[in-house]
């Protein structure tokens, strides 16, 4: 039996476990949506243990009651030095609708997942809270809600525009992306006495400021400016225009500063800071957190998003991808922050010390599983780069894609002796393992990656997303060619085949995104049931700030190209792209049927669902049952009648 820990072990959550700390008042306090998991996959345990490293006390009001008296939000008091607010691990809109906008039921970052815990908008409503409260103590946002609203950006549950989160919540700051370096830099100013209204200058903040005020000196950035926020409300390819500005200077490592006018303020982001090196991340990663929720929540239930992580492993942070509807590289940036083997290896050793651990780890991964230790050959190539993605529309010739170094981190881990099987759960990217796509092979590493994968690390099913196999949807999504997801396929076969495996292969598609037609839909269900596949799930596209699919959705064109793209939006011809996705079920037959041939595509019908013999059998049993009433005797018959009147 495990000894239990003494409650110091995790950050307070209340004024008792201040005063057991020997705490009279808190230099920084944080807000958070998601219930306090002190365990690195969780943002608001990583900010909280960095503060603490830095030598500042810190609190955590986790998911406060905003409906109230507001007591929560004033247990700690007044903090010495600021506030950070986040909304939590997901935006708070994403984590309480679906695609057609339904409230969800469950909440995976709450004990027992239980819905309800934080409000629509929940960064806006934590600070004006605050601000109301606490007018003079500085409010600090951050995390995936606050950074991918910090321009103006398209709200998909409002259906409109919005302007920076900074103007709607009355923030002091921002910090976007991944708060880890600007966060420290921030508390070392503090410390020295520097006041909060004057780290206007960190890399990788936003803030508001007069028009008429002088932007901040730095002689190192040049400034670039956007549209402003009224011009994009009253032209929506201006808001286009802006975001690939936008995109672009966010994957930069010698970015220029963007400034944006809305009202009588000027929005200012700082450029980004360079990707971490492994130094950097290793310590974000190696803080003394006690990787399990905070005790006060063992009678509430299980926390949903902690069980499933719980004994997984993040190797690193990044995606180079750049997909069109994905939010991971404007959050985490394209370029890869992989951890050292010693400190990926020291967390495996945590786990298998825990004693709920039966031998498996669930996820040696990442935001992509097969990027570890990916970077560039020649980083002044990486410098001078404005690219979004490193491999589309081809894989850059300067990428160093080998995964030599995560085969071998996976077979030390394999070796030790407490674990019995350590698994690949997160989504892996199969365009990188395909030689035909990807020429940056030189070590032949390909091969014996894949052949490690799959006889020692998939749990019954592989995951890959190729989202789509129309090429021209492709294009827009910034994914490869279907070709290459068949060439991959015949490799796992083959390597299944020679181990006598019988592991599935799951691909991902996305329904509804831009540019994808019904016609689409008919041939990716055509091609997916040729190559024996029988889609169980599918993902409806939904718009969230900050994307380039986004951008399509509300302005109707490509923020790069300016080339006009349909997508559709209402509920029933979102619900008509998945039909086509379930194509076995019979209540789907009849509108496939319908709708491909009015597009004279009779031939995708066929394939899909055979010869329409619907019709002939319908009139053969109507004439059956014609002719048995004919021929029924009349006090049958009667008998019937009387039946179907009582």
């Amino acid at each position: 039996m495990q000894e239990q820990r003494p409650i110091t072990d995790w950050l307070p959550l209340t004024k008792k476990e201040l005063t057991k700390r020997g705490i009279d008042q808190v230099d920084v306090v944080l807000v958070s949506g998601d219930a306090y998991v002190d365990h690195p996959a969780f943002g608001t345990a990583v900010i909280g243990r960095i503060i603490e490293d830095e030598g500042f006390t810190v609190a955590i009001i986790a998911q406060p009651n905003w409906q109230d008296d507001l007591r929560d939000f004033k247990k700690f008091g007044t903090p010495r030095y600021f506030f950070g607010v986040t909304a939590g691990c997901m935006d708070s809109m994403v984590n309480h609708y679906t695609a057609n906008k339904r409230l969800r039921s469950t909440d995976a970052y709450t004990p027992g997942g239980v819905s309800g815990f934080r409000p629509d908008y929940a960064t806006t409503v934590y600070t004006k809270i605050l601000k109301e409260l606490y007018p003079e103590v500085p409010v600090m946002i951050g995390g995936i809600e606050a950074s991918l609203r910090r321009v103006t950006h398209y709200d998909y549950w409002s259906d409109k525009l919005m302007p920076s989160i900074l103007v709607d919540s009355g923030a002091d700051l921002l910090v976007y992306g991944m708060g880890d370096q600007p966060l420290r830099e921030m508390l070392r100013l503090l410390k020295k006495g520097v006041p909060f209204e004057n780290l206007h200058t960190i890399k990788q903040v936003a803030f508001l400021q007069d028009k008429e005020t002088p932007l901040p000196k730095n002689k190192q950035w040049e400034t670039v400016s956007l549209s402003s926020h009224e011009e994009c409300l009253e032209d929506k390819i201006k808001y286009a225009a802006n975001f690939k500005v936008v995109e672009v200077e966010s994957n930069k490592w010698k970015a220029n500063r963007i400034t944006q006018d809305v009202g009588d303020h000027r929005l200012v982001i700082n450029p980004p800071y360079k990707t971490m090196d492994e130094k950097e991340i290793d310590a974000s990663f190696d803080l003394p957190y006690t990787r399990e929720p905070h005790p006060k929540y063992k009678k509430r239930g299980a926390i949903p998003a902690y069980d499933m992580i719980k004994f997984s492993v993040n190797m690193h942070r990044g995606c180079f991808g750049g997909c069109s509807f994905c939010t991971i590289s404007a959050h985490q940036g394209k370029f890869i922050a992989s951890r050292s083997e010693k400190s990926i290896l020291s967390e495996v050793d945590e786990i298998t010390k825990h004693p709920e651990f039966k031998g498996y780890i669930s996820d040696l991964g990442g935001p992509s599983a097969n990027m570890y230790k990916m970077k560039g050959k020649d980083e002044a190539i990486c410098e001078r780069c404005t690219s979004p993605s490193c491999i589309h529309p081809v894989i850059c010739s300067n990428l160093d894609t080998s995964h030599k170094p995560m085969t071998e981190l996976y077979r030390k881990v394999d070796a030790l002796p407490e674990v019995k099987k350590a698994f690949v759960g997160s989504g892996i990217r199969y365009d990188l393992l395909v030689d035909d796509f990807n020429k940056n092979n030189d070590d032949g590493n390909h091969d014996e990656y894949i052949e490690q994968v799959v006889t020692r690390h998939v749990s019954g099913r592989l995951k890959v997303a190729p989202e789509h196999t129309s090429d021209a949807t492709l294009k827009v999504m910034r994914k490869p060619s279907f070709k290459y997801f068949h060439k991959f396929k015949e490799k796992y076969d083959e390597i299944s085949a020679k181990h006598g495996l019988s592991q599935q292969l799951i691909p991902y598609f996305i329904s509804s995104h831009p540019g994808c037609e019904n016609e689409d839909m008919a041939n990716l269900a055509v091609e997916t049931k040729d190559m024996g596949f029988q889609l169980e799930q599918v993902q409806d596209f939904t718009p969230t700030p900050m994307t380039v699919a986004t951008v399509i959705y509300y302005a109707g064109v490509h923020p790069y190209t300016l080339k006009p793209y349909n997508t559709v939006k209402d509920k029933e011809s979102k619900l008509n792209q998945r039909r086509f996705f379930f194509w076995y079920k019979k209540e789907n037959h009849s509108f496939i049927r319908n709708t491909l041939k009015k597009a004279n595509r009779n031939d995708l019908a066929e394939k899909l669902l055979g010869e329409n013999k619907g019709s002939d059998r319908a009139q053969s049993k109507s004439h059956r049952s014609n002719n048995q009433r004919k021929e029924m005797p009349k006090w049958l018959a009667e008998k019937r009648k009387k039946g179907r009147r009582n």
